[in-house]
């Protein structure tokens, strides 16, 4: 499980920063990619990573402001002629069908493949066997999401050693073990799952959250997550700033991780105002909260491992 962020930047493309998008890379998990928005410009950014628009399974947006969805149609409509078959479901706040319906309606595009949009409320807006995604409101100038995203716990490791003891030949009879089934054997005896794996392994979180005022929503989002995205398009200082246009500063981001206990905290969503160098004194105030506190960068990568 990788984070790929393919724009960091807040409000207008700059030089050193593209508008919003983020990618969560399942590719290990589910051989897919979910997109977190999709500003101007996120496929000529995918040009420039090993990232397959075809792998793109799901795309959730935070918000409508034109700086993360903008990309939203060349997107969709350039998954077509890149091999794209398989269904694209696309979450989001209510508006998000009229947009894409009438950004591919007027620019005539047909996509060869089939795309669900799903206009969300808060609450759990997707679960399968692997993952559950839940949806919260923050505080912005229109309806903007933060998402958490929960890894489901996983069965621990097969110990193949100690089947192999029992009498347990390697084969479709370990799968179906280490997938949680009792077996049978020839002889009548019936191996129960449980006796033959380690620990379950703990599922990871990752927290994904929109543009945002500093609000109890984002700490009950972020609550134990291994990974917090937050905006901090201002520096320290400037809370009223932030306040007046919907947006958090470093140390309100830092703020949110600690109270939360988050393990980790990634700054994004920064003003052009700020200069490489700025970036280190945007990290250091953050990091006298939050001491696990980095920056964003376009095509900057973080794994989060297994536990």
């Amino acid at each position: 499980m990788d984070i790929f962020f393919l724009g960091t930047g807040a409000g207008i493309p700059a030089k050193l920063r593209n508008v919003t998008s983020i990618a969560l890379k399942l590719l290990e998990e589910r051989g897919a990619i979910w997109l977190f928005d999709a500003g101007e410009a996120t496929q000529h950014q995918i040009l420039h990573t090993s990232i397959k628009p075809r792998r793109i399974e799901k795309v959730f947006i935070t918000h409508l402001h034109g700086d993360h969805i903008y990309g939203l149609p060349g997107l969709l409509a350039s998954r077509s002629f890149q091999g794209g078959e398989s269904e694209v479901t696309v979450y989001g706040p209510k508006g998000l069908q009229e947009y894409i319906t009438i950004s591919l309606s007027v620019s005539q595009t047909y996509l060869k493949y089939p795309l669900k949009v799903v206009e969300i409320d808060e609450g759990v807006i997707f679960e399968d066997e692997q993952f559950i995604v839940k949806a919260q409101l923050l505080e912005h100038g229109i309806p903007s999401y933060g998402y958490r995203i929960i890894e489901k716990d996983r069965p621990g490791t097969l110990l193949a050693d100690k089947l192999v003891e029992a009498g347990v030949k390697p084969g479709p009879l370990f799968r179906k073990i280490k997938e949680g089934e009792s077996v049978t054997l020839e002889d009548g005896r019936v191996i129960a799952p449980a006796e033959f794996l380690g620990p379950d392994q703990k599922g990871r979180i990752i927290t994904i959250l929109g543009d945002t005022r500093y609000c109890e929503n984002a700490i009950s989002l972020a609550q134990d997550a291994d990974l917090l995205i937050h905006e901090a398009t201002f520096s320290k200082g400037e809370e009223k700033l932030a306040y007046d246009y919907f947006h958090s500063t470093t140390n309100q981001a830092a703020e949110i991780a600690r109270i939360s206990g988050s393990k980790q905290l990634c700054l994004t969503h920064i003003s052009s105002r700020y200069d490489r160098q700025a970036w280190l004194e945007l990290v250091k105030e953050a990091q006298e909260i939050f001491p696990n506190t980095e920056i964003a960068e376009d095509f900057k990568e973080i794994n989060i491992p297994s536990k």
